[in-house]
Order: structure tokens, then C-alpha cells, then sequence
């Protein structure tokens, strides 16, 4: 535990793992089974507890709850998992919860995160990297969140959805259904309003990606999604298209978000 520094206060439970580098302020609680990797600073206040692996230079704000047991009434304590990647920065009053035994028993989150304060991922999520949920943003039960996406705040993700990579949710949306990549999605209820353009700008997307994109697009609202993505399958498409397609065609018995009608 070199260059560790553990408050007086704080309650680190026999077993815990503790990296190199780490901080854990006052009145924190780490459970038996959690390990957190070199560089994690636990602000004040924080839990972490069951079979929970916190990655390298993760922050964690005062009042996070983390890896405690799922809200799902079918959980009757089997062992499960919550992994969080590397450099996340998890704010006040965070919930982040493990697995289930229906849901394959781990919550995953990827790395460089930002999950402001009062955001919830419930169990066994799959989360990507570099993830924005903004405050108070829930994702329910078994959703999947690609690499990029961001979660407007006060929003809410039904259990099940797949958001993905490089999409956006705008502020007091509710999702209900799949959200293609790079896909801009707003309103109480969620309708598909484009493309994220802010976020392609971001990455650094060519004219020509978003133009590719703006026409596939396009080329999917004349019809069932997946009906119109077979038959764009076969064409010789960008990789960003590709990731729709792929993303389309994918295996999910939900329906898609899609644009309202004109």
C-alpha cells in the first residue's frame, strides 16, 4: 500500500484490496471483498462494498454508494459483480449497483466516465467508455450504453435499451426503445431527431462521415429499420455506417426510437 493514505475515520474491512497511491477520506467504508486499483481517491463519505473492482485513478465524490446489492426483487444474495474501469469520476450521491444471477451476475463500466451527481446504473449494465451521464440521469436494469454516449440530465433509460456508441440523450427524456449510434434522441418521450452532430464534431467526424451518415439515415426511415438496414447491408457503406447497421441488425427484441413523422 505505498504512499496510501487512509483517513482515521474511515473503515477499511479485512480483506479489502488496496493499490498503491490510494486515498480514502474520512468516514468511508470499503468492503471485504472490493479492490481498488492504484491511484482511486474515495473523497469522504463513500461506500464501497461488495465484489466490486474500482480500476486505476477513478474518483469517487462524497455520498457515491457503490456496489451495493441490486434493487431487483428476484436478487435473494448470490454472488455477483460490479466492474468500473479506469480515470471515472463518479460524483455526489452516485448509485452504481452489481449484477444479477438472470443478468449474467456483472455490471460492467468502462473507462474515463463521468457520472454526475444523483446518476444511477442499475444491474447488470454494460457501460463503454468515456460515458456522460448528466445529473440525476437513471439507466435501468440490463441496458446497454455504447462507447461516447451521453445521458442528458434528469433523463431516464428503460430497462433493457441499447444506446449506441456516440449517441445523445437530450435533458427530461425518457428512452424506451433502441437509440442507433450516433443518433439524437429528445422529448418526454424520446423521438430520433437526427444525428448528434455535437458529438461527431467532437471526435472529430469528417464532412463526408456526417453526410454518409445524414443519407443512411435517411434511407432507414423509408420503412422498418430493420427491414431498410438488410438492404443496406450489402452496400459498400463507411465504417460509421457500418456501426449502425451493425447496431440494427444486432440481437435486441426491442424496437427502435425513429424520427416523427413529417
Amino acid at each position: 500500500m505505498t504512499d496510501t493514505r487512509i483517513h482515521a475515520s474511515a473503515v477499511v474491512e479485512a480483506g479489502a484490496r488496496i493499490g498503491a497511491g490510494v486515498e480514502i477520506g474520512p468516514f468511508c467504508v470499503v468492503g471485504p471483498q472490493v479492490s481498488l486499483g492504484d491511484g482511486v481517491v474515495l473523497k469522504s463519505h463513500v461506500v464501497v462494498t461488495g465484489d466490486t473492482l474500482i480500476g486505476d485513478g477513478t474518483t469517487i465524490f462524497p455520498f457515491a454508494s457503490i456496489g451495493e446489492v441490486p434493487q431487483d426483487l428476484k436478487f435473494r444474495g448470490e454472488h455477483v459483480r460490479l466492474e468500473i474501469g479506469a480515470r471515472n469520476r463518479i460524483r455526489e450521491y452516485v448509485s452504481m449497483n452489481p449484477g444479477t444471477e438472470g443478468g449474467g451476475g456483472v455490471t460492467r463500466i468502462g473507462d474515463d466516465g463521468l457520472f454526475m451527481a444523483g446518476s444511477h446504473v442499475a444491474h447488470d449494465c454494460q457501460v463503454g467508455d468515456r460515458v456522460i451521464l448528466v445529473n440525476n440521469a437513471s439507466v435501468a436494469g440490463h441496458c446497454h450504453l455504447g462507447d461516447d454516449v451521453i445521458v442528458g440530465g434528469l433523463s431516464g433509460v428503460h430497462q433493457w435499451v441499447r444506446i449506441g456508441r456516440g449517441a445523445m440523450i437530450g435533458a427530461v427524456t425518457m428512452v424506451t426503445a433502441d437509440v442507433i449510434p450516433y443518433g439524437l434522441v429528445q422529448g418526454p418521450r424520446g423521438h430520433l431527431d437526427g444525428l448528434n452532430l455535437i458529438g461527431l464534431k467532437r471526435r472529430g467526424a469528417s464532412r463526408a462521415d456526417i453526410a454518409a451518415l445524414r443519407g443512411l439515415l435517411a434511407r432507414l426511415g423509408q420503412g422498418s429499420f430493420r427491414d431498410a438496414a438488410r438492404d443496406c447491408a450489402g452496400a459498400d457503406v463507411t465504417a460509421m455506417e457500418r456501426d449502425v447497421l451493425d447496431f440494427i441488425l444486432g440481437p435486441s427484441d426491442r424496437s427502435f426510437l425513429a424520427p416523427r413523422p413529417a
